[in-house]
């Protein structure tokens, strides 16, 4: 099975963004050395729980530490950017690091709206992202339509090969919109855990061979893996804790394992955590296996996409080596080359 990896570069309380940061790059190597296919960074703005506003900047760093294993974005919020812009950076990386580049996009803003106002200079309009989309397979397969004012202008740089495209998202919108344009799809089950099987049976019922010539689905996970129970136990309430700040709308660093021991949630808190909870698969390795490999089945996905966010870095750490342990995933595919021809 092909297992990937969602990285936010979480900040945990006490810890700054720099140590988010290097927390980051050693995930990255750690993967390339374990099997996963490939690591996605994801753009977010304003929120101090997450801290990684430009995945491209981070991709450049993690291509120079790692050896084989995809790189992307999980993703780009496309509608802050122009296609063509978006376009000739992810360029400049596949010229880095020809035949391991993904360019994933979404049309969520990242952050609030606020910000996102302030990010864009008051510009933000995700109205245009279906457009927006259709330039970007345009540009990217070269087939712009007629009178299109890109047309005759050079992308830079000029290489041969381009960035896979994906379309991520968390409704029947982005699946629609994907299996229209022709493009690979992710979805967001740890952002909407209700009804995405569905969705992605959808996108195979409706895909239209275009930039890709036959369907690609992958869902992606909250997972948290421990050795025990009691462990797994322990970080599950500190994700609950995160959670319950998050629908307050309170903006706060990822809690910490102290943190969640010192908290009695109210029944209001108590609400927010049972609707909340088919979000995560958090256990020790036999019952995630378990629930991975179902609801990899009730996608019909051809790929699994991992984000684990802990109340430590070692404990997400452990995540990843555990899940790699559990899907045999082997030092053979560690050692692969890249395929140039998949991009």
């Amino acid at each position: 099975m092909k297992l990937s990896i969602l990285d936010q570069s979480p900040v945990i309380h006490g810890c700054s963004a720099a140590d988010a940061v290097a927390a980051t790059i050693e995930l990255a190597q750690v993967a390339d050395e374990l099997g996963y296919t490939r690591y996605w960074c994801a753009e977010h703005h304003g929120l101090q729980g997450v801290c990684n506003p430009c995945p491209e900047v981070m991709l450049a760093r993690l291509g120079s530490v790692t050896r084989r294993i995809r790189l992307g974005s999980g993703g780009v919020m496309l509608p802050y950017y122009s296609a063509f812009n978006v376009l000739e950076r992810f360029m400049m990386l596949e010229a880095m690091f020809p035949g391991r580049i993904d360019l994933g996009v979404g049309r969520a803003p990242g952050g609030d709206g606020r910000t996102a106002r302030v990010v864009a200079h008051g510009r933000y309009d995700p109205d245009l992202f279906s457009q927006q989309v259709a330039d970007l397979v345009s540009l990217a397969s070269g087939r712009l339509p007629e009178g299109h004012p890109a047309t005759g202008v050079l992308l830079q740089p000029a290489v041969t090969t381009r960035p896979q495209l994906w379309m991520l998202g968390s409704s029947d919108f982005g699946g629609a919109l994907a299996a229209q344009m022709g493009m690979r799809f992710a979805f967001a089950h740890f952002i909407s855990a209700r009804g995405g099987d569905e969705i992605a049976r959808g996108y195979r019922a409706l895909f239209n061979p275009g930039h890709e010539t036959k369907p690609y689905c992958a869902v992606a996970l909250f997972v948290i893996c421990a050795d025990t129970q009691d462990e797994a136990d322990a970080l599950a309430r500190a994700v609950d804790l995160r959670r319950v700040q998050m629908a307050y709308g309170i903006n706060a660093p990822i809690p910490t394992l102290e943190q969640a021991n010192d908290w009695e949630p109210d029944e209001r808190a108590r609400t927010v955590i049972a609707h909340e909870r088919p979000r995560s698969i958090i256990g020790t390795p036999q019952g995630v296996v378990e629930r991975v490999l179902a609801l990899r089945a009730s996608f019909d996905a051809d790929e699994v996409v991992v984000l684990s966010v802990a109340a430590s870095y070692a404990a997400r750490l452990r995540t990843y080596e555990l899940l790699a342990q559990a899907f045999e995933l082997g030092r053979e595919e560690a050692g692969a080359a890249p395929d140039l021809d998949a991009a």
